[in-house]
């Protein structure tokens, strides 16, 4: 990839990775509402609004491949997630189609599958099990690069990002915790293998706690090089026995009713011997 356009470059994330891919492509074209600060020499700013079908196509003109950060990354609003996070994505890949973008690397998230229970193994072959309006559109984002691939041919690796704060600060934290040149790691794998289709990974760090399979990442050449529980600083919190139970922690305890169910195949044969 030659000339790489990040969308939400001026967010967290997109702050975080920019110095660290920078150095790797040609040039680095910075798509957001506000500007970026620290503008790097091989690296502009393009003002877009992604939900704007002109303006995210006029954004990718003359690009090999996006990075695309930008959404709400969190909230119940469902107008805005349907704004932000449904529209833009879909917009993108429109975007991408009609400018003939070869390559897309989605940040997707962990909690397109939050609903899983702590303590299974679940993989990204998995069905999806959102935990949240906000992971709901995480899920389709993840369609629409599959949608993408199977109609035009542009290859996606979709990450599932665990949490890409500056620290771990909890113990779930700890568990699915990814260091920023981790995840630039995936996202260079992302732009670059030949494989690719529409891939989905997780994006975590070397992590003791193994909730995800990741075969598929270390396939591709993952090599993590960070372990979560050496830059940890817990932080005093609670958490209720909705988000204790779920991988996806406090984001599972949005309008939920308070009643725990499990709807893996041990608590459905436990349901059958009760209705027979």
């Amino acid at each position: 990839m030659k000339r790489v356009a990040m969308t939400g470059a001026a967010g967290r994330v997109g702050t975080l990775l920019r110095p660290l891919l920078r150095s790797h492509v040609e040039h680095l074209s910075l798509i957001d509402l506000q500007e970026p600060d620290g503008l790097g020499e091989n690296e502009n700013f393009v003002k877009a609004d992604l939900t704007k079908l002109d303006e995210a196509t006029a954004a990718l003109k003359d690009i090999d491949g996006v990075v695309h950060l930008a959404g709400i990354a969190s909230g119940t609003d469902m107008n805005a997630i349907l704004h932000a996070n449904v529209l833009g994505t879909y917009n993108l890949y429109e975007a991408a189609r009609i400018n003939k973008v070869q390559r897309v690397v989605y940040a997707s998230s962990n909690h397109a599958t939050g609903f899983y229970p702590r303590g299974q193994l679940v993989s990204p072959l998995d069905p999806m099990r959102p935990d949240s309006p906000y992971g709901l559109s995480k899920c389709w984002g993840e369609l629409v690069a599959g949608l993408y691939y199977d109609t035009s041919g542009i290859r996606s690796l979709s990450i599932r990002i665990g949490n890409a704060g500056t620290y771990p600060n909890s113990e779930r934290s700890v568990a699915i915790w990814i260091s920023a040149r981790d995840l630039a790691q995936l996202v260079r794998i992302g732009l670059s293998h030949p494989l690719i289709a529409a891939t989905v990974v997780y994006g975590v760090s070397d992590t003791e706690e193994m909730w995800w399979e990741n075969d598929l990442a270390a396939r591709l050449g993952y090599q993590p090089q960070d372990r979560p529980r050496d830059h940890a600083r817990i932080e005093e919190g609670s958490e209720g026995p909705v988000a204790l139970a779920f991988q996806g922690g406090g984001f599972c305890e949005i309008n939920h009713d308070g009643t725990i169910r499990m709807r893996d195949a041990e608590g459905l044969a436990k349901s059958l011997e009760t209705v027979e």
